[in-house]
C-alpha cells in the first residue's frame, strides 16, 4: 500500500473501469466534486457513491453515472478534498485537495492542487 504523500510525490497513478475509479491508497473522503454534482454523503445509504476500502486500496463507484470517462473530458478533472486514512480530519493541514484526470488505458492520473476556486460549492 501506498501513503498519499507516496502517491502525489512518485506519480502513482491510480485505475477506473466504467463508473469505478480505484485509488492507490486509503482515504477519508470530505467532498467529491463530479462536473457539477458535489458529494459530501459517503455512509453506506447514500446513492451517489459507494467507498469500498480494501487492503492495500480504495474502490470508489460513482452510482449515478455508468461511464465516468463520458461525461468528464480530457480537460476536466474529478475533484475531491480529502484526508489520507491514520490523520485526523480535524487537522487542516491533513486536508488535500485532488484532481483526478483519466488518460488511456484506464490510467488515472492523481494531482495535488491548491486551488480554492475548484472546491466552491
Amino acid at each position: 500500500m501506498y501513503s498519499l504523500d507516496e502517491v502525489l510525490k512518485n506519480k502513482i497513478p491510480g485505475l477506473y473501469y466504467g463508473n469505478r475509479i480505484i485509488l492507490p491508497c486509503k482515504l477519508h473522503f470530505l467532498k467529491v466534486i463530479v462536473e457539477k454534482d458535489v458529494i459530501t454523503d459517503f455512509s453506506n445509504s447514500s446513492k451517489g457513491i459507494q467507498v469500498i476500502e480494501n487492503e492495500q486500496y480504495t474502490d470508489v463507484y460513482f452510482l449515478e453515472y455508468k461511464v465516468l470517462r463520458d461525461v468528464i473530458s480530457k480537460y476536466e478533472a474529478i475533484k475531491m478534498l480529502v484526508v489520507e486514512k491514520g490523520n485526523s480530519i480535524f487537522n487542516y493541514e491533513n486536508h488535500k485537495k485532488l484532481n483526478l484526470y483519466f488518460e488511456d488505458n484506464h490510467k488515472l492520473v492523481i494531482e495535488e492542487t491548491d486551488s480554492d476556486i475548484l472546491f466552491i460549492e
